[in-house]
């Protein structure tokens, strides 16, 4: 064939000019009629994810396992009755100190009863975290309700009595129940709640429960096989002086004519041992009371009237970086002064406690006068607001029956349903691997 002829040539070249400048005469006249206000509003656009806050998560679904009650509340009645027939039993006021510290397992259970507030929204009691089901293949956790703590303070007057040998049959017993359970197989136990609250609760045999979910204090007595912030949670103790009800003054500050308060035991083990040394630098000064005691009824009552009448109370190490006085002191609304090198704090993806607390590494609380020259320079304004910012949050320290919106039981939940999602990537990752994990 000849070369094109010049006509065709032109046309091609036509259609060319007309496919480029078809987009931008669009676009120019597209912009020119709409109003200046939709073209703004087009610029500002949100990601829809972003215009619609999410939904609040489900309840996380629960399944309880039934153990004899031997297990659990047949182990309070040594404080004398408190179950109603068909009810479940209440904690006897008589079971307080230690007892009442490593509670948790209690409340926790508690919570997933038939109709301890009902449901996902409770009985007038806000929405629960998390709701008991029946159908274990419905779960998405499973609960064992041993009260391991209770166990370890129950069967023994220390840890050398012969009859710890109860505490260490009740775990035995139970391993052979979650062995044969084949949702206990299916997992390895890393999808089961066991709560481990005492720092020698479940000693006898918790290595064999070390892929589990474990309720902590903290993790001063647990090797880093055997408890992590990774997978497990950190609960608060259960406060034993009164909550704060009716902290109205008018100036808080002037009301609360201590600086720093401490009253409890000087002696203790590992950490705790700067308790002694402690008390040898504050003694004599002024605006402190540092005082040696025992959790006795007369005891509690004069540290309630002490940390109420305190603007900061210290809380240095116990046998463990914990105790229940940090506790104590948040719902009494007394700043705490946090001495340890090694606390891990309930809740601290969702609090922040430099907010409402003061810290301190062993080294500078020994350091002769440091500690509360730190204190005294913090102005009436800055402590008013870490004294408003505790009152604000000290309602997450609550354990109650029923369980309330945000108090303890329900925020330990919540943590427990932040771990899920590991959990599951930890159990569908070895069902499929055919060597052990190369990560390890």
């Amino acid at each position: 064939m000849g070369a094109p002829s010049s006509r065709a040539v032109a046309l091609g070249a036509a259609f060319l000019l007309l496919l480029v400048a078809l987009p931008s005469a669009f676009l120019y006249l597209t912009s020119s009629a709409a109003p200046a206000a939709s073209r703004a509003a087009l610029l500002n656009l949100k990601p829809f994810s972003a215009r619609c806050p999410p939904a609040a998560a489900p309840p996380l679904r629960v399944f309880m396992y039934d153990l004899p009650p031997r297990f659990h509340v047949a182990m309070m009645a040594a404080d004398g009755p408190n179950a109603t027939a068909g009810l479940f039993p209440a904690w006897p006021p008589s079971a307080g100190g230690i007892r009442r510290q490593h509670s948790v397992e209690y409340w926790m259970m508690a919570s997933l009863q038939d109709g301890g507030g009902g449901g996902g929204a409770g009985s007038g009691s806000g929405r629960r975290e998390a709701v008991r089901v029946r159908d274990p293949d419905a779960a998405e956790a499973f609960f064992v309700p041993f009260f391991s703590s209770l166990s370890f303070n129950v069967h023994g007057r220390n840890m050398t009595d012969p009859d710890t040998e109860a505490d260490r049959l009740l775990q035995v017993e139970l391993m052979e129940i979650l062995w044969k359970s084949k949702y206990w197989q299916r997992s390895a136990g890393r999808d089961h709640v066991i709560p481990m609250h005492h720092p020698n609760a479940f000693r006898f045999l918790r290595n064999m429960v070390n892929a589990s979910i474990l309720i902590v204090a903290d993790f001063g007595r647990y090797t880093k096989e055997l408890a992590s912030l990774r997978k497990d949670v950190v609960a608060p103790y259960v406060h034993v002086v009164g909550s704060f009800v009716d902290d109205d003054a008018p100036d808080p500050f002037e009301a609360r004519h201590t600086l720093l308060f401490f009253r409890g035991r000087t002696v203790r083990k590992d950490e705790g041992k700067i308790r002694a040394k402690l008390a040898k630098i504050f003694k004599g000064k002024d605006g402190v009371r540092f005082e040696n005691s025992f959790a006795t009824g007369d005891g509690i009552k004069i540290s309630t009237e002490g940390m109420r009448s305190s603007k900061f109370c210290l809380h240095p190490a116990g046998d463990t970086p914990s105790s229940c006085r940090l506790f104590d002191a948040i719902v009494s609304h007394c700043v705490p002064v946090i001495v340890s090198s090694r606390i891990e704090l309930p809740f601290e993806d969702e609090i922040d406690y430099s907010e409402f607390s003061l810290f301190f590494s062993v080294e500078e609380a020994l350091r002769p006068d440091y500690l509360l020259n730190q204190l005294r320079q913090i102005s009436k304004k800055k402590w008013v607001e870490m004294w408003l910012k505790l009152k604000n949050v000290s309602h997450h320290y609550e354990f109650q029956y029923p369980p309330r919106k945000g108090d303890a039981v329900n925020m330990i939940w919540r943590e427990v349903r932040h771990k899920i999602p590991a959990v599951n990537l930890a159990i569908h990752r070895n069902r499929r691997l055919k060597i052990p994990d190369w990560w390890g």
